[in-house]
């Protein structure tokens, strides 16, 4: 047994899909009920719950583990699970030592739960699987805070089969990712074969086999990594600041790695410069709390890598969400000062020259909120972190796009005079939420509004470019009007539309389009119908086989051109270019 002193706690990143119960672990763990109030059962920031090693030992069941291990307990970091996330997610990966992904076993992997596969890939982080929800399955008798292989003895046949089918798809699913993997309790090398462990977040049924994995695979994989300089300056992760009652503007910090002391200076990122200032206050948040929940902290005079911890300090109230903060000395502090700065540059996020703005109430979530709107080809100008303000809403109301005159805000509060500003002046739309796919679902309702509202305009004012072939033998009327059978070779016609010949002499008027007995509004590519065409005799302007067209107005003809060519159908497209040759044959520039 090792005797080190300085093995600072591992940092463990829980990891998912959204709704497959990363929280639920944890308040597992911890004895708390933390998921049922997040906004929409999701959490949308990156939280953490420090569990000392008694503990965890307590919840193994099993008072030996306590002369086996001697890391000074985990830190787990609860992170954002949806896919809006990944720069989020990201960060958790690169800070974490080791990593739980959890899937849920009756629904199995989703794109999320591959996506957090890779973040651990390009970052080399240990990790293993769980699969939740067991106590789902059909039959399945539950035993609370059971070791797994317990609980599954006492399973009937009929519910062992259906459990062993579900969870060998999930080891398939891993093998599909280049993940070799088994059950925990029949792997003999972890770091060569990556451990799935079948649980309960609800019951704890599996829960002490993952807490005694994750105590093994740190002691024994990651000892090097652990060690730290007690005395070395800290160096930390803010995860959120806010104004908190009797205490004043408050940073919820992630130490990573040294101590910081009550007294020391220390250097924060922010948008602009960076901010120096003198810690006034360390708080602690009570075993097994979460540092954003927990109401009760108490005060310490230094805390040590790997901790949650809340910081009280003056001129905080800029520091960013997601930033570094590094402890500084006189000798060093310019140095540190350039070193945030040049960070917090590189995660400036590339914009537009035209585009909706987006605003988030962290850096983090505003590098998520981008990467989802990116994805979906959406164009940004303006991103930012804070309330929507008045300027906003004015800026935002002197475009003339309105696919750019939006707002896209999360988790902040729309001003009073911003909300005034907007109630007068419709054409500014702000989407706003707590939780970020549905902003991308709100937005993306809105944008198919606008295209419906364009399509039905272009419907009713503009003509449709259409070819027809009068069919052979399909000749039922020869005039006043002529009735005719034609087959539509591409593009569409309506009634009301004049007809033209090939060489561009207008024929006539359709007055009427028939198929199988029932008059129609429209005929498209395809159909035979009977079209009458009044003005037209057959013998003289038309004739069997004539490939006739849709006349276009030239101001129809451009708007199809110019504005609507990429979303016409490919045989809507053939029809317009075959139709402006016929213009442009003695008059070039018709249309253009």
């Amino acid at each position: 047994m090792s005797n080190k002193k300085n093995l600072r706690t591992p940092i463990v990143c829980i990891m998912g899909h959204v709704d497959h119960g990363k929280t639920t672990l944890l308040d597992r763990i911890r004895g708390t009920t933390i998921a049922t109030g997040e906004a929409g059962s999701i959490t949308q920031h990156i939280g953490a719950t420090e569990v000392p090693i008694d503990v965890i030992i307590e919840k193994c069941l099993d008072p030996s583990l306590k002369d086996k291990f001697y890391v000074p307990g985990l830190l787990f970091i609860d992170t954002p699970g949806h896919h809006a996330f990944t720069t989020l997610r990201s960060r958790g990966g690169a800070l974490a030592d080791l990593a739980v992904v959890v899937v849920d076993i009756n629904e199995g992997f989703k794109p999320q739960t591959i996506e957090s596969l890779h973040i651990l890939r390009r970052f080399k982080t240990p990790f293993i699987v769980v699969t939740n929800k067991i106590d789902r399955i059909g039959g399945w008798k539950s035993n609370k805070w059971s070791p797994f292989l317990k609980t599954y003895s006492k399973q009937t046949d009929d519910t062992k089969e259906v459990f062993e089918k579900r969870f060998y798809e999930i080891i398939g699913k891993l093998y599909e990712q280049g993940f070799v993997s088994e059950r925990y309790d029949r792997i003999k090398d972890f770091q060569k074969t990556v451990g799935v462990v079948p649980i309960s977040g609800l019951t704890g049924e599996g829960v002490p086999d993952v807490l005694m994995i994750l105590l093994g695979l740190a002691q024994r994989f990651l000892e090097s990594n652990l060690e730290y300089d007690i005395d070395g300056p800290g160096l930390g992760t803010v995860l959120e600041v806010k104004e908190e009652k009797g205490l004043g503007t408050t940073m919820d910090v992630i130490l990573y790695d040294g101590t910081l002391r009550k007294g020391d200076t220390v250097v924060i990122g922010t948008l602009g410069e960076p901010i120096e200032t003198k810690i006034r206050a360390l708080l602690k948040p009570q075993e097994l709390a979460e540092i954003r929940y927990e109401n009760k902290f108490k005060q310490v005079s230094k805390v040590s890598a790997a901790a949650g911890i809340k910081i009280t300090a003056p001129g905080i109230e800029n520091a960013l969400s997601g930033a570094t903060l590094i402890k500084a000395n006189d000798e060093n502090i310019e140095e540190i000062k350039e070193k945030i700065k040049k960070e917090v540059e590189e995660v400036q996020i590339e914009t537009d020259s035209e585009g909706v703005m987006i605003k988030a109430d962290t850096i983090g979530s505003l590098e998520a909120m981008v990467h989802e709107f990116k994805k979906i080809n959406v164009n940004i100008r303006k991103t930012e972190v804070g309330d929507v303000s008045r300027r906003d809403v004015v800026e935002i109301s002197s475009i003339d796009n309105p696919l750019y005159s939006v707002i896209l805000a999360f988790n902040v509060k729309v001003n009073a005079d911003a909300k005034e500003f907007v109630e007068k002046n419709p054409n500014v739309n702000i989407f706003t939420n707590d939780v970020i796919y549905r902003i991308v679902d709100d937005y993306q309702d809105y944008v198919k509004s606008l295209e419906d509202a364009a399509e039905r305009d272009f419907a009713e004012n503009v003509t449709m470019v259409c070819r027809f072939k009068i069919l052979p033998g399909c000749i039922f009327r020869q005039s006043k009007p002529a009735v005719v059978g034609v087959r539509i070779l591409g593009g569409y016609i309506k009634n009301n539309t004049e007809v033209i010949t090939a060489d561009g002499t207008v024929v006539g008027v359709v007055k009427g389009l028939e198929s199988n007995g029932k008059k129609i509004a429209k005929a498209t590519k395809g159909m035979e119908i009977a079209m009458a065409i009044d003005g037209a005799t057959v013998g003289r302007q038309i004739k069997e086989e004539d490939i006739l067209y849709s006349n276009v107005y030239e101001r129809d003809a451009k708007i199809l051109e110019f504005e609507m060519f990429d979303k016409l159908k490919p045989d809507e497209q053939e029809t317009l270019e075959m139709y402006l040759a016929i213009r442009r044959k003695n008059r070039p520039f018709w249309g253009k």
